[in-house]
């Protein structure tokens, strides 16, 4: 058995060497920008008809690379290729399975700083960013291979002197993984290990604003010695290769990250049963969230503040988990106020590349008018304090915004923006700020700073969230630590990095023999 898990530290790039080693790998990154990749499908790498380009959030003109647009009967074949392979790789042992994922994890490790460098350059996540999705998607390997084990042993039953009964986990088949571009390698990663390690065998979509991340991934995968076939690489959007891979009856299940809106459309899709099908495919999904935190009268404001800024600004706010709604109790909101404008003006907005920057790009230009409307919006339903502006011409720059005297029920108050945008909303007292935070159709990630016990033992079994912190930050769920995901809206609440993760991707199968 593997030594007990523990997570992966995190690069400390106050370290001299640290920052050496990412600067070079930046410049190796940036001389292979620009190549033509082609769809993997088992041992074949194919072009299609179609192509479309990624760039670079933060030098929007720079090419990162070219990708093919999957053609419905690629599509098609990648799903058969992987059914084929499926019928050898579940039956592979579970430690065959598992050491895949080891030696994926040590990959990850000896090519560390290259993969933040795809991340800082295709989706302009900042240096600690990048490095911290690099270390989670590490986490995820380690932590789903000792799971297959632990899940291989011999499950506790109720034992009769007549039987021998045994529970064991099979798996279910060929899954659709389709993560999104926020955390490119973190969640790909572990929706696709979970997958392989269960023993079933996927057909990867990554997102079309990260597949080069995507690609750098699956390289680590065929560098660990994982079987051609198990996991198939596929380019293309959303609406067109996404769905059909969704509604290919040979697929028995789908993984899925990303909007509320997309989420609801593939578990409608794939609850219609197509002719061959002869399974419920089963919806694996995390939405999104419109995520609170909230001050108490007697909260630590100086520890607030830190908490506060990073959970709304860091990466942009471009997290599921992202803080959008503030809410301040009114004893200590014309006091905090000013020092969280103070605080969000000194954020440094920049290329994700210049290790300075506190803030990058956000993910393209339809992100970006997207959220300036809001903004626009939120000047109509509130107070604009700060930010509100793009910050740069020559990538998808906008600076940190916050608008105060928000009304609950306002749409910047309800709506996902998926921006650097945090509405702040005053609270009467304790009991209408845990009214106010549970006012939503999401129910991802809340924080609540205070030092009353009895309020904080109400917030832990009243607030509606899937994943609750006291007195710090409302990101930065950590694999095996904080097992993720939310209720309602935000999805399907699959725990990822949790001892329940697995299930989702497998199936219990009881076997009796008469003694």
């Amino acid at each position: 058995m593997p030594a007990e898990f523990e997570n992966e530290p995190l690069t400390d790039f106050n370290n001299e060497e640290n920052r050496r080693k990412q600067s070079e790998a930046l410049e190796l990154v940036r001389s292979r920008l620009g190549c033509e990749y082609d769809l993997i499908l088992g041992t074949e790498k194919l072009k299609s008809g179609a192509s479309f380009k990624s760039y670079n959030p933060s030098k929007k003109a720079e090419l990162i690379g070219t990708f093919q647009s999957a053609d419905p009967g690629q599509a098609a074949r990648a799903v058969d290729v992987a059914a084929a392979a499926f019928e050898k790789w579940k039956r592979a042992p579970v430690q065959e399975r598992a050491n895949v994922l080891f030696r994926a994890a040590q990959r990850l490790r000896a090519r560390r700083f290259e993969g933040n460098a795809w991340m800082i350059l295709e989706t302009g996540k900042t240096w600690p960013e990048a490095d911290a999705d690099t270390a989670e998607a590490i986490d995820f390997c380690e932590f789903y291979g000792r799971e297959a084990l632990r899940y291989a042993e011999r499950q506790p039953l109720t034992r009769i002197k007549t039987e021998d009964n045994d529970l064991r986990y099979i798996p279910l088949g060929v899954g659709a993984v389709i993560p999104p571009w926020n955390f490119p390698c973190a969640i790909l990663a572990g929706m696709t290990t979970a997958s392989l390690v269960a023993g079933n065998t996927v057909v990867l979509k990554p997102s079309s604003d990260a597949p080069a991340t995507g690609a750098f991934f699956m390289s680590i995968l065929e560098e660990s010695g994982m079987p051609p076939g198990v996991v198939n690489y596929v380019t293309g959007s959303g609406p067109s290769v996404g769905n059909l891979i969704v509604e290919h009856p040979g697929i028995r299940f789908i993984a899925f990250t990303g909007s509320k809106e997309v989420g609801l459309h593939i578990n409608e899709t794939a609850a219609r049963p197509r002719p061959g099908q002869i399974w419920i495919k089963r919806v694996i999904t995390e939405m999104g969230g419109k995520d609170f935190i909230i001050l108490d009268e007697d909260a630590d404001l100086k520890d607030a503040l830190g908490g506060v800024i990073s959970s709304a600004f860091g990466y942009q706010g471009q997290k599921c988990s992202a803080c959008s709604r503030l809410i301040v109790h009114e004893k200590v909101y014309d006091s905090f106020l000013p020092m969280l404008a103070e605080k969000a003006e000194g954020i440094k907005v920049g290329p994700a590349s210049n290790p300075s920057s506190a803030m990058g790009p956000v993910i393209n230009e339809k992100a970006m008018q997207s959220i300036l409307r809001y903004v626009e919006i939120g000047k109509g339903e509130g107070r604009l304090m700060t930010g509100g502006r793009p910050a740069s011409d020559e990538g998808y720059f906008i600076e940190p915004t916050i608008i105060a005297d928000v009304d609950p029920a306002a749409r910047i108050a309800r709506e996902e923006i998926f921006g650097p945008v945090l509405a702040v909303v005053k609270a009467r007292n304790f009991d209408d700020a845990v009214r106010i935070a549970n006012d939503s159709e999401y129910g991802l990630t809340g924080s609540v700073y205070s030092r009353n016990r009895k309020h904080i033992d109400r917030a832990k079994e009243e607030c509606f969230v899937g994943n609750l912190y006291i007195n710090r930050k409302c990101t930065g769920a950590m694999v095996g630590v904080h097992p993720f995901g939310g209720f309602n809206m935000s999805g399907t609440d699959s725990k990822a990095g949790g001892r329940d993760y697995l299930l989702l991707f497998t199936q219990a199968k009881a076997v009796s023999e008469k003694i």
